[in-house]
């Protein structure tokens, strides 16, 4: 009708920023499918091809900061960082005061992964946890640091060895989940997370809780939880993937 302007559906967009290592094919393919529809994604990559230490300390020291300058011109409502393992290389405070620096860089609030899993471990009131990574053990031991500095107690962990942070990307769901079966079958645990968010690893969700029939967490799933919390919508609304199992949540020690 002659007068009337048509609303554009673009106003109402959430944009959500993504600071991923630029050999990364994984996380934004899980935020595709988790995220809702009135919420967009915009992502800057941080150079890395090396999952090592000596590699991830590459990526914070020269790249983390100008892609989240980069991804802030796209104006985004929230940011996250979404590299598990780097978020832990040097410590929870270091995370903490990286977390700042992004937030000035792209005019946005943060997110990191390894906080939103410690979070969603905190959460769920749990003890014992078995944690399985494609990390190096140099590596693993950063993440167990982590995960422990919070109270909980890491009873098993294991690292695949796996240094090529592309290689980890064309890991089978249905191996991750096999893996983590083999692991843990045989450990008293009350949760598994699994870490890394370039490892398929939500689509293996469901897979392990039928083998273990204990609640699974993993990097991008605790992720999407934060950022759609973050933005209003309430934690895990909307994901692609939950879990199916919650008892913990209710029942400390389950």
């Amino acid at each position: 009708m002659e007068g009337t302007s048509v609303p554009d559906p673009r106003d109402a967009w959430i944009r959500v920023g993504l600071l991923i290592p630029s050999s990364n094919t994984v996380m934004e393919v899980d935020f595709y499918r988790g995220l809702p529809s009135d919420l967009t994604l915009h992502t800057s990559r941080m150079y890395m091809e090396s999952t090592t230490p000596e590699g991830e300390a590459i990526m914070l020291d020269r790249h983390t900061l100008p892609a989240a300058r980069d991804v802030g011109t796209a104006k985004p409502d929230v940011v996250v960082f979404g590299c598990t393992s780097a978020g832990a290389l040097r410590g929870n405070d270091y995370e903490g005061d990286l977390c700042r620096r992004i937030e000035e860089e792209s005019g946005a609030p943060v997110i990191s992964v390894i906080s939103s899993v410690r979070r969603a471990i905190r959460e769920r009131s749990v003890a014992r946890i078995g944690v399985l990574t494609p990390y190096v053990d140099s590596l693993n031991a950063k993440i167990k640091t982590s995960l422990e500095a919070d109270g909980v107690e890491v009873v098993a962990m294991r690292g695949l060895g796996i240094t090529e942070n592309f290689a980890i990307a064309e890991m089978e769901p249905g191996h991750i989940a096999a893996v983590a079966a083999e692991t843990f079958e045989d450990v008293d645990l009350d949760l598994v997370f699994v870490s890394c968010t370039n490892l398929r690893a939500m689509d293996a969700i469901a897979l392990i809780e039928q083998r273990l029939e204990i609640p699974v967490l993993t990097s991008n799933q605790t992720a999407l939880e934060a950022t759609l919390t973050a933005i209003g919508r309430g934690s895990g609304a909307g994901l692609a993937a939950p879990s199916t199992l919650t008892r913990s949540a209710t029942a400390p020690g389950a």
